[in-house]
């Protein structure tokens, strides 16, 4: 452009050099015009030679501008009018951007908040559903159990006439408690028993029907096995005397076993071990009284082999008993349940093999003691037990071996419970002595 409009005394190439200094360029100027033995510096020379470069290059500038005005113009109208339809356009895609987004709102956002308004009202009234639906099946099954309990204790229809017990409604009602507490436990969140806590007709159920009819079922069931009794050696208030009777004892018994296994299997394991305690202290209590009056010996033998028929009875019937069936119950623990029985874990608590072997090795061990008191004090109760030694040992091992055997069978199988004689014979004879 330069070489265009003439030659220039300007060095443009020294501006536009990217390493140029104003500072070096400005010495360079001073130097240039004075001496260096100048004592006063003439800055008006350089300053003069600094503003012709810029009127020179000024006027440059407005020569080109002049020059070039149209093609500016030209090209400037251009840019502008481009930018123009840049912006034309750029506004109507933003305003169907506008207009779709104006539309989304109403049709999705504007949607999805009555949408999901709907959908808490739903989650909502699901749940007073699921609520309902599970209080509903614990007042009917509350309602079941009251019918069994009736049908337990003879009350149900409402009948002015007494109605016999029905004992097998027991276990029946043990396995509705057991449901209605499974489904109360259930209490974790999104399961059936949720929030069931928190309202006060379960609340009501519980401490009316429920605990009441546990308590009850507990105590019929202890009570039917403490008084268990099939033996007809001895005179008993409960005693069967028919084979009616002793069928529907056992019965009986089996659900009062059933029902406390189901409630509780540790109750049941303490339900018999109280069963067998009592029938130990009684036999140990009326055969000490009764070696202090030999004339009862016999009846109070008898009387103690007609319990150890029971325990016999009772061996026979746990070990004829499977558990009931779990109403929660896995088909895995259901198949191990149903492969024992409810004489394995009482033998495991008691430590023994046998329930009658249990019994009189127990009754030698307490009588042995008092037998030996007996002989220390001396008098005629000493002198009439050594005089009639073997009158005790023959009456004891008859005990022992009569005590043995199941009720209503007068077999004896050949050296049977001959171990569980000699030990009673010798806790007898042993203070005795020969």
């Amino acid at each position: 452009m330069a070489e265009s409009e003439g030659p220039s005394y300007i060095d443009y190439d020294t501006f536009l050099d990217p390493d140029f200094s104003p500072t070096a360029f400005a010495n360079s100027l001073v130097i240039a015009t004075n001496n260096p033995s100048d004592t006063p510096i003439d800055l008006s020379t350089p300053l003069s030679r600094v503003l012709f470069d810029i009127q020179e290059i000024d006027t440059h500038i407005h020569t080109l501008t002049t020059q070039s005005a149209i093609p500016l113009l030209t090209h400037t109208k251009a840019q502008a009018d481009a930018g123009q339809r840049i912006v034309t356009e750029v506004e109507a895609q933003v305003a169907n951007l506008t207009d779709g987004y104006q539309r989304l709102e109403r049709e999705v956002i504007q949607r999805y908040e009555e949408a999901n308004q709907v959908r808490i009202a739903v989650e909502r009234l699901w749940e007073t559903v699921r609520i309902g639906r599970a209080v509903a099946r614990c007042l009917t099954l509350g309602r079941q159990l009251e019918t069994q309990m009736a049908e337990v204790t003879g009350a149900a229809g409402g009948s002015s006439s007494a109605k016999k017990e029905d004992h097998r409604a027991m276990v029946r009602a043990s396995k509705t408690l057991l449901t209605v507490r499974h489904l109360l436990s259930a209490s974790g969140p999104n399961e059936e028993g949720e929030h069931l806590s928190k309202v006060n007709l379960i609340t009501y159920l519980q401490n009316s029907i429920l605990t009441p009819s546990e308590t009850a079922l507990r105590n019929r069931a202890q009570q039917i096995i403490r008084e268990f009794s099939m033996s007809s050696l001895a005179s008993s208030a409960t005693a069967p005397t028919t084979y009616d009777q002793s069928e529907e004892t056992k019965s009986r018994t089996t659900s009062a076993l059933l029902t406390l296994q189901l409630l509780n299997p540790r109750l049941l394991v303490a339900a018999l071990q109280t069963y067998l305690r009592a029938s130990l202290t009684s036999s140990l209590a009326s055969v000490g009284r009764a070696l202090n009056s030999l004339p009862t010996l016999d009846r109070t033998l008898l009387e103690v082999s007609a319990r150890c028929q029971n325990i016999v009875a009772l061996e026979r019937l746990l070990g004829s008993t499977k558990p009931s069936q779990h109403p929660q119950s896995r088909s895995n623990d259901q198949a191990e349940e149903q492969s024992r029985t409810l004489l394995e874990p009482l033998l495991a608590a008691l430590d023994t093999s046998s329930l009658p072997s249990f019994f009189w090795r127990s009754l030698a061990e307490g009588l042995g003691p008092r037998v030996a008191d007996l002989v220390t004090k001396g008098g005629v109760v000493a002198r009439a037990l050594k005089s009639q030694r073997e009158r005790l040992k023959d009456s004891i091992r008859e005990c022992v071996l009569r005590g043995s055997q199941s009720p209503g069978d007068n077999t004896r199988k050949a050296g049977a419970w001959e171990r569980e004689a000699a030990v009673m014979v010798g806790s007898v004879m042993g203070p005795l002595g020969r």
